[in-house]
Formats: C-alpha cells, sequence, structure tokens
C-alpha cells in the first residue's frame, strides 16, 4: 500500500514539474485578457476545449495576434481581430507580441510623431512584431522593416 501511494506521489510531481517547464502553467496565472499570438502555419481554432469538439476555424496566418480570454487546462479561448472567438491547444501559441494593422494604411515613421518622416507604408491586415510602446505609438517590425505606428491603427498586443 505504501509503495504504490509512494508511486503515485512521484507520478502527480512529475506531472507538475512538467506543467511548469512547458510554461502551460506560467500562461495560465497572467491576468486576463492578454496577448499572444498563433505559432503555428495552420491552427484550428475548436467550439470546446478539448480535441472531441469540432474545429470552427482553421487559421493559415502564424503570428497573427490573439487575445487570451479565459484559461482552461491546456487550452486558451481566444478572440481573434475580427472577433471570433474560439479554443485552441497552447501548443498553437505563443508569447510573442504582434499587432495587425486595422483600418486604413499605417505609415511607419522615422520616430513617434505625426511629423516624423514616413519610412514605410502597411496595408490593413500586415501583421508585425510590437515593442517599445507608449501612451500613442509602437516600434512596429514586419521583416526587419522598422518604424512607428500609431497605436490607434493597430490591433493586438499595444500594451504591456
Amino acid at each position: 500500500m505504501r509503495a504504490l501511494r509512494a508511486y503515485r506521489t512521484k507520478r502527480l510531481l512529475g506531472l507538475v514539474a512538467t506543467l511548469i517547464a512547458s510554461g502551460a502553467g506560467a500562461q495560465s496565472e497572467k491576468k486576463l485578457p492578454y496577448w499572444v499570438s498563433i505559432a503555428k502555419d495552420e491552427a484550428r481554432m475548436r467550439v470546446g476545449p478539448s480535441m472531441d469538439y469540432p474545429a470552427n476555424w482553421i487559421y493559415r496566418r502564424k503570428n497573427l495576434p490573439v487575445k487570451v480570454i479565459e484559461v482552461y487546462p491546456n487550452w486558451r479561448k481566444i478572440e481573434d481581430p475580427d472577433g471570433t472567438t474560439g479554443w485552441m491547444h497552447v501548443r498553437l501559441l505563443k508569447e510573442d507580441r504582434t499587432a495587425i494593422i486595422v483600418s486604413e494604411t499605417a505609415p511607419l515613421r522615422s520616430d513617434p510623431s505625426d511629423g516624423a518622416a514616413i519610412l514605410y507604408r502597411a496595408e490593413p491586415g500586415v501583421v508585425g512584431r510590437v515593442s517599445g510602446c507608449d501612451a500613442n505609438w509602437c516600434k512596429f517590425d514586419v521583416n526587419g522593416q522598422r518604424g512607428y505606428v500609431s497605436k490607434r491603427l493597430l490591433w493586438g498586443a499595444t500594451s504591456e
């Protein structure tokens, strides 16, 4: 009996250590909502938090920003830029801070100012990595083309 109890305790401790090492434990402790991005070239959104539920969307857009609005073990309920919600397995998501240009063409400027020189222009739907956001501007990087974009033109991880 004691051997069985020790075996179960070892298995439980091993499972906890695996969850902590995988980051699933840390990701689930964040304050909701929080931002992540799609990690794979193809990711299925499901109607419930299990592989038993049918997929209602297939995303073919790696790095697309999504907002985590609910947490379930190994699953995250997310909202995409169009407002669609559903469940995605944690292995399909990553912590990279990305954003998508919304509504109008966005100038990427040399400095965080409306009067700064325009380096590039990004069309609606362009996804890039964001960093260094302040109250009105974010550094925005699209495959090495960098500049500052007004936060009002972005949807995604624009807050720390």
